[in-house]
């Protein structure tokens, strides 16, 4: 029997607070790819779509590519940009039919005008298209909300255990594997969650979560079941169906999928608090980068972190450095194209004063007015990431004082080195490196981080869960609440 596939991806992170609004140009900027564009070299939300390709050429699938869409991480997807890519798709499916699975990589914190539930939304029409026998699969990424209309209609649903994500592909081949062996009729999935009622972050690369992460490896294949996930959930949208949650897929045997869910969320729990770095306070960040110590220091404003949908521009920590007089440093990447125009128009080696981010709302801070030497420039930059390439778009050094700052024209993240040696900018020789990140930066930056703090300057991403103001939230939860599971 030959597989026949319909593949797809739709995907963003929506934070809810953020001041900047997701459009069709943003899609058009993080790439729209439609069937037959996907590039060869792999793209974390399009991994499906990628795998399956693979699998055409070596196990002879028929695999029928739709649309693949990503915007960066920000503020409330428009209307027509959400439904002029969905429609698009469904309308790809339609025309590929009959087939025997869909597969679909897709975020799972991704909010519309109208639609707070994208891929619920999403799996919910291709359920009414291809009806109740096709197997339909999803890969999420682990910052989504698990919402009962995507369990009520996909089959299976596999979500990234590792943060920073660099299991994407490993993920797609095992969401693949469940669907074709549901196909073949080897295995019957069923899906069970447990509401672990915490807002949390969940570093996988240091304990206890990498003892976790392994737990849940060690405890899949055995006993019917399939795969099992943690939704560490995105804090910042503000959505009903926020929070942390385990998902377990077993295979036919939803008694033993829910309360392994249960054990496991439990267990999870417990650990409440110790699953992720604390972070310095502005004043203490500073004067921590300002201390002599081991170097290089690895500094991660996680709070204007692009990523996680803040603007990129803030200027809390780059002003905090001068007015300490730092040297030695480096800065990035701070998402300015404006400036980058200017540093373009100047030249190498120019010197002026030059305003410097704070552009995006109150949460940027002040722009940052300085006299600065642009000491390089680039074109059509890239970073990478686990495999992957993320384009940074044409970027800028300038030097102010003893610090070395990136600014870019694409807003992303700091993931890949090479958001400063593209610009001949060596993080490992400087005394403190500042990246604007909340932990997709360490796959790159942990082998030449001597240490790593995080500071909680002020930004769109509060870790002072707190502080956000929450309407959607119906259930108590931990840390807003001390015991939210009594």
């Amino acid at each position: 029997m030959t597989m026949r596939i319909f593949v797809a991806g739709l995907a963003t992170e929506t934070n809810t607070f953020s001041p900047i609004p997701t459009s069709i140009e943003q899609y058009e900027e993080g790439g729209i790819f439609r069937p037959g564009e996907l590039p060869d070299e792999p793209l974390g939300l399009a991994s499906p779509s990628w795998v399956a390709r693979g699998r055409a050429s070596t196990m002879g699938w028929d695999v029928v590519e739709g649309t693949c869409a990503y915007a960066e991480p920000a503020g409330i997807t428009t209307r027509d940009a959400y439904e002029s890519l969905r429609d698009e798709i469904l309308e790809q499916l339609k025309n590929a039919l009959p087939v025997d699975a869909v597969a679909l990589g897709m975020h799972g914190a991704m909010v519309a005008d109208g639609y707070p539930d994208c891929e619920g939304d999403m799996v919910r029409h291709i359920r009414s298209i291809v009806g109740e026998n096709v197997a339909i699969g999803v890969e999420l990424d682990p910052h989504c909300h698990l919402t009962n209309t995507m369990t009520d209609n996909a089959d299976v649903i596999v979500i990234f255990k590792e943060y920073p994500h660099t299991d994407f592909l490993e993920r797609a081949e095992e969401l693949l594997d469940i669907l074709d062996n549901k196909v073949k009729g080897r295995v019957k999935p069923v899906m069970s969650t447990y509401d672990c009622r915490m807002l949390s972050m969940f570093h996988t690369r240091s304990e206890p979560m990498r003892g976790f992460v392994q737990r849940m490896k060690d405890l899949e294949q055995q006993d019917h079941i399939l795969s099992i996930s943690v939704v560490h959930g995105f804090p910042w949208g503000d959505v009903v169906d926020i929070g942390t949650r385990i998902l377990v897929v077993s295979d036919d045997s939803p008694a033993k999928g829910a309360a392994l869910a249960k054990q496991l969320g439990q267990e999870l729990f417990a650990l409440r608090g110790k699953t992720f770095t604390a972070q310095l306070s502005l004043e203490n960040g500073i004067g921590r980068a300002l201390t002599p110590g081991k170097t290089p220091l690895l500094i991660a404003d996680t709070c204007d972190n692009p990523g996680g949908g803040a603007p990129g521009d803030s200027t809390f920590i780059l002003r905090g450095l001068l007015q300490g007089n730092a040297e030695q440093t480096c800065l990035g990447p701070i998402w300015d194209p404006m400036a980058v125009r200017t540093a373009f128009s100047a030249g190498i080696g120019a010197k002026f004063d030059m305003r410097i981010g704070g552009k995006s709302g109150p949460a940027s801070g002040q722009p940052l007015d300085a006299h600065v030497e642009v000491t390089a420039l680039c074109r059509d930059a890239y970073q990478s990431f686990a495999g992957s390439q993320d384009g940074l778009g044409d970027c800028a050094a300038i030097r102010i004082a003893g610090v070395d700052v990136v600014l870019i024209s694409i807003r992303t993240q700091a993931m890949g080195l090479e958001l400063f040696t593209n610009l001949g900018i060596d993080p490992a020789a400087y005394r403190v490196v500042v990246v604007k990140s909340s932990q997709h930066f360490r796959h790159e930056f942990d082998p030449i981080a001597a240490e790593t703090i995080y500071i909680n300057s002020p930004g769109t991403l509060a870790f002072d869960y707190s502080s956000i103001p929450y309407t959607k939230l119906d259930r108590p939860m931990w840390p807003l609440v001390e015991d939210p599971l009594k």
